[in-house]
């Protein structure tokens, strides 16, 4: 049984284990090879990157920003939870009219929903 138990240590140490991976073929190819494929991981890395997180945040981002741009007066607009009817457009900053009457100006940027004038949509 302890003869069984060391031989099994045997295998088990990490030095045994590095030691496969040491030993080089003796044309030299072993590190160039393992380049290539670190290489190829980390394009696929890249790549896997953009499709799923860089290229739809873009894409969002564009429609965002084209919805600001044609905002108009009688809009219903979303700023930080606040909801308010666009009063007035300034360059860039928006009036809002809250449901009170008071007016808040707010920044562009800082719009994260429009919804057309109802009214325009049912004529």
């Amino acid at each position: 049984m302890k003869k069984f138990l060391l031989s099994s240590l045997y295998f088990l140490t990490p030095a045994s284990l590095f030691a496969a991976e040491a030993v080089a073929p003796k044309d030299g190819r072993g590190q160039q090879g393992a380049f290539w494929q670190t290489l190829i991981m980390i394009a696929i890395a890249i790549v896997f990157f953009y499709f799923i997180l860089w290229r739809p945040e873009q894409r969002r981002r564009k429609a965002m920003e084209k919805k600001r741009t044609e905002m108009k007066k009688g809009d219903k607009v979303t700023a930080m939870g606040i909801v308010g009817t666009i009063d007035q457009i300034k360059e860039g900053t928006v009036v809002l009219k809250m449901v009170d009457g008071s007016k808040i100006e707010m920044l562009k940027g800082a719009i994260s929903d429009v919804l057309p004038d109802v009214k325009e949509e049912v004529k």
